[in-house]
């Protein structure tokens, strides 16, 4: 007999990446973003979208806007005010806010008998340290006054896919997880470890170390999403010459061995700023390990990566497309982005990487959620 779909509201959903990870097996109620481009985009993916999808501001939706009651409210807060690339302003920050516009329909639909038994707070790893620990506290805090038992896991999208990307998950739950779903776990960071030391003794009571395993080994690298060479446009010469003649010492080391080995080599270029003699010197740097670097929204930083390819002495740069990006993500080729490279760049780089989510969905989330009948069949 199947198990009927577990439910879910998507905030601050972009292009439903979180939704596109947790899988057939659920049934999104509700979605919400305030970005046109992004709502546009979940529409193109979701023929269904109509039905639940509101777009707007979340400070304007009220909790008859939210039908149900769902399994699973997911919530990947703006994070510009907790990345070390904003400005560090944390839950007070303007875009961070937002987050209390999701949490008091939460605490309305707690009024009402409604709320979801299970919460999940996607956002960059700086929640863990912004204001000293302080705004994680406070978060902890608000699950905690609506009874809510949490812990965190800190997950890097290149335990699964060719791009480093690290982001706090932190799960909130209303019921006692089974035991198997509590004890140690590779994604329990040392910034977990220190973020839960730091709590207060009554929020300490309501902490959960979640119980995540590793995946398997990841057996792609960034050539392995890159398009054919003959399909993209790449840098004029003087261009190449240009980013290569930014490179310290140390990068070009590795440039000089890329092009020893006579292997056809594939990396990012990023610029930098470094202090060099007490100086501000812009540089650029080689990364050569298989993963390319964070993808960027054109808020948080550079939307647009670099690819450099080395063959012998041949050496080529180009920018990453709109396609390669969103395979950075987890996304299938079939995914609907925008025409617009801008708008496709910031859609990807704005959201969660899908293949994270469906592991914390299969190995968290559906047994912590599923009927104690199922869990006993299985």
């Amino acid at each position: 007999m199947s198990r009927a779909p577990l439910s879910f509201y998507e905030f601050f959903a972009g292009g439903g990446m979180a939704r596109l990870g947790l899988g057939e097996g659920w049934s999104c109620l509700f979605a919400n973003d305030f970005d046109a481009a992004k709502a546009a985009t979940y529409r193109a993916n979701y023929p269904d979208a109509e039905t639940h999808l509101v777009q707007g501001d979340v400070w304007k939706l009220e909790p008859a806007d939210l039908p149900g009651r769902a399994d699973l409210a997911w919530a990947s807060s703006p994070c510009q005010d907790f990345s070390l690339a904003g400005g560090r302003a944390g839950l007070a920050g303007g875009r961070s806010s937002a987050f209390f516009g999701f949490w008091r329909l939460m605490e309305a639909l707690d009024e009402e008998g409604r709320a979801p038994r299970t919460i999940v707070i996607e956002n960059v790893s700086g929640l863990l340290t912004s204001h000293g620990g302080d705004d994680f506290a406070a978060l902890g805090a608000a699950l905690a006054k609506r009874g809510y038992s949490f812990g965190a896991l800190e997950i890097d999208a290149a335990a699964f896919l060719p791009q480093s990307r690290p982001r706090v998950f932190v799960i909130a739950t209303r019921q006692a997880p089974p035991a198997h779903l509590v004890g140690d776990s590779p994604f329990r960071t040392r910034a977990v470890r220190a973020a839960a030391e730091r709590l207060t003794p009554e929020l300490a009571a309501r902490w959960i170390d979640w119980s995540l395993p590793a995946p398997p080994a990841r057996n792609t690298d960034l050539a392995a999403v890159l398009e054919d060479d003959a399909q993209v446009a790449w840098h004029d010469p003087s261009r190449t010459a240009a980013w290569l003649d930014l490179l310290s010492p140390l990068h070009r080391a590795k440039l000089e061995a890329a092009k020893a080995s006579g292997r056809r080599t594939v990396g990012g270029v990023f610029r930098r700023m470094r202090i060099e003699d007490g100086r501000r010197v812009q540089r650029a740097e080689l990364r050569f390990d298989g993963l390319a670097g964070c993808l960027r929204t054109p808020r948080g930083g550079s939307s647009r990566q670099v690819v450099v390819v080395v063959e012998g002495e041949r050496v080529r740069t180009r920018l990453l497309t709109a396609r390669e990006a969103a395979r950075l993500m987890g996304l299938p080729d079939s995914y609907r982005l925008p025409k617009a490279t801008t708008t496709a760049l910031h859609v990807a780089g704005d959201g969660v990487a899908a293949p994270v989510v469906r592991w914390l969905a299969e190995r968290l989330l559906e047994p912590l959620l599923a009927p104690p009948a199922a869990l006993a069949a299985e």
